[in-house]
């Protein structure tokens, strides 16, 4: 069986080059507070890290910028809250697997996690059932939550993730970086209640994989594979386009009420409106809500994304703090 977490180191190696990297590794530190106050050594400056550890005095003795390291005297745990429900297993914007970017997403996080000696747990489920793993900051570990989340299937129950985060707000007591990986979600009362309980404790972050497009002119075409989008006002749908389209009509079904459904897709332009506008809509109102909340948020549609959306994700979580 091979390993989801050598997919993700090598994908981190093709898509960031080394100083890339060190900038990831700088915002990822610089996102928690009291991390230590015992010094360890010196390390050259990368872009990202705080000004305030420059060694003012090893800088001018060596003539580049060196950042002071400490210790860790305390851990910190990252907590994924993840939909393993069947809208995970739809095609994503960029064409790819949704379950596959999340990996990627998770991966990334979690081995910059234990790189930095820290914790990794993981809550996940559908509406027929919430699981969890425990914090541990091992590799081994963070392969382990990779393999939940790419166990996500057609055949999984509904997504749900108000199930999940209200999950984690009744259980998880001790104060972490929660990492929300989600499909696209319409706002509503039961998710901005449970995000209040969970922001007063925790911080937060947000990664929504986006939508495939099923209307108008950036419209997926007669490409086996699942994907989901908003068919009219306030209405989605997650198709599997079938092969073997004819002209602009596919056949599809729906994962969340399992139903077939004709999608006319590019040549309809009333159709292309409104399934644009329900999906703005949909966006618009989830931003809101999440911005309310002071909630870091990004948008990632293709596994290429990834390491440019969490490095800026990391950066805009530290700069609203």
């Amino acid at each position: 069986m091979s390993s989801l977490l050598t997919g993700v180191k090598a994908k981190m190696y093709i898509f960031a080059h080394r100083r890339a990297r060190g900038v990831l590794d700088g915002e990822y530190a610089s996102i928690f507070r009291g991390r230590s106050l015992d010094f360890d050594d010196l390390r050259d400056y990368v872009p990202g890290d705080e000004v305030r550890d420059i060694d003012w005095k090893a800088t001018a003795r060596v003539g580049t910028p060196l950042i002071k390291r400490y210790v860790a005297t305390r851990r910190q745990q990252v907590l994924f809250v993840a939909d393993t429900g069947r809208n995970m297993a739809a095609t994503s914007r960029g064409g790819q697997i949704k379950k596959d970017i999340a990996v990627m997403v998770m991966g990334v996080i979690g081995l910059l996690a234990c790189r930095h000696g820290d914790s990794v747990a993981l809550i996940h489920g559908d509406s027929n059932a919430t699981a969890a793993l425990p914090a541990k900051g091992t590799e081994s570990h963070v392969e382990n939550v990779l393999r939940r989340m790419d166990a996500a299937s057609e055949d999984s129950g509904r997504s749900e993730l108000c199930t999940q985060l209200e999950y984690a707000a009744t259980h998880i007591k001790a104060r972490t970086l929660l990492v929300v990986v989600a499909d696209e979600l319409a706002p509503n009362e039961r998710l901005a209640k449970v995000l209040r309980r969970l922001n007063a404790q925790h911080e937060i972050l947000w990664v929504e994989i986006a939508d495939a497009i099923l209307a108008g002119p950036g419209a997926v075409h007669g490409s086996a594979g699942r994907s989901r989008g908003s068919l009219d006002k306030g209405a989605t749908a997650s198709a599997h386009l079938a092969s073997g389209w004819a002209g602009t009509e596919v056949m599809a079904t729906d994962v969340e009420g399992e139903r077939q459904v004709l999608l006319l897709l590019a040549n309809d332009p009333e159709l292309a409106r409104s399934y644009a506008q329900a999906a703005a809509e949909r966006s618009q109102g989830l931003a809101e809500l999440l911005r309310t909340q002071g909630i870091a948020m990004t948008c990632v549609g293709a596994t290429e994304q990834v390491m440019t959306a969490v490095f800026a994700l990391l950066e805009r979580h530290r700069r609203a703090r």
